[in-house]
């Protein structure tokens, strides 16, 4: 239960919630001003922002300046009417004291000689006599009269000045108190007051004046910057037109070059290399799906005809078309012809979708020359009547110093690698007549092993030559040792020695072998290990194989 003096106490006590309640709208509306401010600072142009700030600042700086102008003017002006004001206090000490000596130590009787239209007032005390001196004329009409300050002798030492107020509204004075001292004791003062006037009117000129040229000025700085800045984004502009080129689809628009010291150099440097690698990489992509859609359009119609001939000789045994056993035995020798030339393309494009992937392949020490001896076996035992030789390349290095290691060693994928000379001597053996001699070369050329793979057929027509390495692309029936065209392969054969030989860091080329027939030539980085030579080993010796 609460007591009455515990009511009057609490109803005493200030309230903690009421500054919290009074503080709070306060602060939402200062953080509603400073968001609504934030808001408008971002809607606004970079153009208006630079110039805005720069007529600020330079507001700010015309504005002190001419603070201190006026400041320091009316200062110095005052301090020559304080000057004035001395001299003619201690001048006018002393001849008042003269007649106050000759007044019978009184100044009731003290004029001034020249009093017609006084601009001054004076004022003057000693010991216990005192009189003053008003302004005269055209003076107290505008001026007024000052409002003399009280003195306190004992603390009167020297000669001092002070500004004070006057009669006439908006009027001020200066004055100016010189003591009067006889024996070391001050016994009075002189007080000399002029009217400000002409200083204040001296310092409202220069101020009209340096606050107009200021504005002037000011005007002048915000066209002249306007005209600066815009001219200075002129280069973001090009950006931007530039970006919305590229934006409605070309992409070879690039930003007009710049020097790079400026900022706008720099962004356009960057962004032109940006673009550059956007349509590198666009292009890529393109021709990427290009290549794609070719494949699978080729990939389609080789599959095709192996499928449609399978298809048609089941069709044939389920209507009973074949009743005799020989009947069916070549059918199903065709079926299976059909099958395993169908298998093969699907294991080439299989080899194909794994080098498109980039898997990382096994990286060994791999010698060319024992690859391509087991290839040059591998076709003695395809065609028996057929010469086959290895050898030493023509244009190859020196032999390897004994104990060196050999100098055809590559680093890469042996299975890979083998299945390039197993196309490349497959190729010789499918597209050359029976018998007709074929020769591989291999040897080191400078910091690359090359190996050549000669036959002396029919040859490649040059407009064939560039596009053999296509996928799916065979050269014409006379090439083919069947002659029908059917016993050429899927074309698929060279594209998988370009794909292998491209993850290798090597290439491929094919030339006219001197006196008729294809060379296929495949460069590949050599393993480290001295010059080299073109005989590294007994299988690189050139000798006839069989």
């Amino acid at each position: 239960m609460t007591t009455t003096s515990e009511q009057q106490a609490t109803s005493e006590r200030p309230g903690d919630d009421a500054p919290a309640e009074t503080g709070l709208p306060r602060q939402g509306l200062a953080d509603g001003v400073v968001r609504r401010v934030r808001d408008v600072w971002t809607r606004t142009p970079l153009l208006a922002r630079l110039v805005g700030i720069t007529t600020a600042l330079l507001a700010l700086g015309l504005s002190f300046a001419g603070a201190i102008t006026t400041t320091s003017l009316s200062g110095f002006l005052v301090e020559q009417v304080d000057d004035r004001l001395r001299v003619q206090a201690e001048t006018s000490r002393e001849g008042l004291y003269k007649a106050y000596q000759e007044g019978g130590n009184s100044l009731d009787g003290v004029t001034l000689q020249s009093w017609g239209d006084r601009d001054f007032a004076l004022a003057v005390r000693i010991l216990g006599s005192s009189t003053t001196f008003t302004p005269q004329g055209t003076t107290l009409d505008t001026e007024g009269s000052p409002r003399l300050p009280a003195v306190d002798l004992d603390a009167l030492d020297h000669t001092t000045t002070t500004t004070v107020g006057s009669s006439e509204r908006g009027a001020t004075w200066r004055v100016a108190v010189a003591p009067m001292r006889l024996n070391g004791t001050t016994i009075g003062y002189v007080m000399y007051a002029e009217p400000l006037a002409d200083v204040q009117k001296t310092v409202r000129q220069a101020a009209f004046l340096l606050w107009t040229s200021a504005l002037a000025i000011l005007v002048i700085g915000a066209v002249v910057g306007t005209w600066a800045v815009r001219r200075s984004l002129r280069g973001l502009r090009e950006i931007e037109g530039t970006a919305a080129q590229i934006a409605a689809g070309d992409l070879s628009q690039r930003v007009p070059p710049a020097p790079e010291t400026t900022e706008v150099g720099r962004l356009g440097a960057a962004l032109n290399s940006m673009l550059a690698q956007i349509e590198t990489a666009f292009d890529a992509r393109t021709r990427s799906e290009e290549r794609m859609r070719r494949f699978v359009a080729d990939a389609s119609h080789e599959l095709r005809t192996p499928l449609a001939a399978i298809r048609g000789y089941g069709e044939l045994y389920r209507m009973g078309a074949l009743t005799e056993k020989d009947q069916v035995d070549d059918t199903m020798r065709r079926i299976e012809q059909s099958a395993t030339r169908m298998g093969g393309l699907v294991e080439d494009l299989l080899s194909l979708a794994r080098l498109d992937a980039d898997r990382p392949a096994r990286t060994e020490p791999v010698d060319l020359a024992v690859l391509a001896t087991d290839a040059a076996h591998d076709l003695r035992a395809i065609d028996p009547a057929r010469e086959v030789r290895v050898g030493p390349l023509p244009d190859g290095a020196a032999p390897s110093p004994d104990g060196a290691q050999p100098a055809t060693v590559v680093p890469g994928d042996e299975a890979r690698l083998r299945q390039v000379v197993a196309n490349l001597v497959g190729n010789v053996a499918r597209h050359t007549p029976a018998g007709t001699p074929a020769e591989l070369g291999v040897g080191r050329v400078g910091d690359r092993v090359v190996l050549e793979v000669r036959d002396h057929g029919p040859g490649i027509a040059p407009e064939h030559a560039a596009r053999v390495f296509e996928r799916f692309y065979r050269v014409d029936a006379s090439r083919t040792r069947e002659g029908d065209g059917t016993g050429g392969g899927a074309g698929l054969g060279m594209a998988i020695v370009a794909a292998i030989v491209e993850a290798h860091r090597g290439d491929v080329a094919i030339t006219q072998t001197p006196g008729g027939g294809a060379t296929i030539r495949v460069s590949l980085p050599a393993t480290g290990g001295g010059p080299g030579g073109t005989a590294p080993s007994d299988a690189a010796e050139d000798h006839p194989v069989g």
